[in-house]
């Protein structure tokens, strides 16, 4: 099923019920209030919920409309945790050449994760709304999961069993203050504003035979500005798959219902399939060159992710923003 959570002025949002088309919703209202009541009480709710949605496919909900985008918030608008992978190791290990350092053979074996700020997600066609194109403002395609309760420990199997959605991401990056915060030795905060998902989360049955050893085998597009400018395949060159991230997570800690992993860049050896994000664009220029020339994102820009199936229809929806300028914050002085 797809599930979608409708602005409604609150923090959480309305949870929705969408058409495997995208064209219809229905208010699920009556059997959970948001996305999270529903995963605290998925084996309950998620049945109810599947009941709604095979009504609506056959047109027989009452209650449906005309499903808008528009009025989407992130399908879960906070979490209790979002952690990050990286998943495709050839970008981590472009970046590294890029910039002259060796990579570590532990890589390959043990995935990269980090914990990003899960307070305040952008809806998927809400404006990314930044201070300063000096931070070099980046774009991140990539693919999610949103977990139930995954036990500490849990090997990679047990916490396949956990995934309960997929969903797109742009992981949104500033470039230019990752190395100064890289340097002093406890990770990213500034550097990684808040990120955007796709207008819907699917189930992984959605996605019929692309949904592989916990992989999704489908390309994910990127056009930056109206030009595709890749459309790299999420199932090819994927090092450590979702439930291995899951797995890794859980090594220390009780992962709970609603948390979401992320994949971390969709990257493929193949520099055909283009980027789905500026900096692994630059690092190829300066390993080729010496020198980067594509810039990073200028206010105005406009960023497009979307994931089609088999037949050309899209799965989750598109992410599909526009970056402003914020207006500028008058700082007070302090007072002795």
């Amino acid at each position: 099923m797809k599930l979608a959570t409708l602005k409604d002025g609150t923090r959480d949002g309305q949870l929705a019920v969408v058409a495997r088309d995208l064209k219809t919703a229905v208010l699920a209202d009556a059997i959970a209030p948001t996305l999270q009541r529903a995963l605290d009480d998925w084996n309950f709710i998620s049945p109810q919920l599947e009941d709604l949605y095979a009504e609506l496919n056959a047109d027989r909900a009452s209650r449906s409309f005309a499903f808008d985008a528009g009025q989407c918030m992130a399908p879960l608008p906070r979490a209790f945790q979002w952690a990050d992978g990286s998943a495709y190791v050839n970008h981590v290990e472009l970046v590294r050449k890029a910039r002259h350092a060796e990579m570590p053979d532990s890589f390959w074996h043990e995935p990269l994760m980090y914990q990003g700020g899960s307070d305040d997600f952008i809806g998927p066609t809400d404006d990314i709304v930044l201070g300063s194109e000096e931070w070099g403002i980046d774009f991140e395609g990539e693919v999610a999961v949103i977990t139930g309760d995954v036990t500490m420990g849990s090997d990679a199997e047990q916490s396949g069993r956990q995934i309960r959605l997929l969903m797109l991401v742009n992981d949104v990056s500033l470039r230019n203050l990752i190395p100064a915060e890289l340097a002093k030795g406890f990770g990213f905060v500034q550097s990684k504003p808040a990120c955007s998902f796709s207008p819907v989360a699917v189930t992984p049955d959605e996605l019929g035979t692309a949904w592989k050893d916990s992989k999704v085998h489908l390309p994910l597009r990127a056009t930056w500005n109206d030009v595709l400018v890749g459309q790299p395949h999420a199932g090819t060159d994927m090092v450590f798959s979702f439930a291995r991230l899951v797995e890794h997570l859980a090594l220390t800690r009780n992962v709970r219902a609603g948390s979401i992993i992320g994949s971390g860049t969709v990257s493929n050896k193949d520099a055909r399939k283009g980027y789905t994000c500026i900096a692994e664009k630059r690092c190829l220029e300066m390993i080729a060159d010496g020198v980067a020339t594509t810039p990073f994102m200028q206010f105005g820009d406009r960023i497009k992710l979307e994931m089609l199936d088999a037949a050309g229809k899209s799965i989750f929806g598109a992410i599909n923003q526009t970056l402003k300028q914020a207006a500028p914050v008058i700082r007070r002085g302090r007072h002795a």
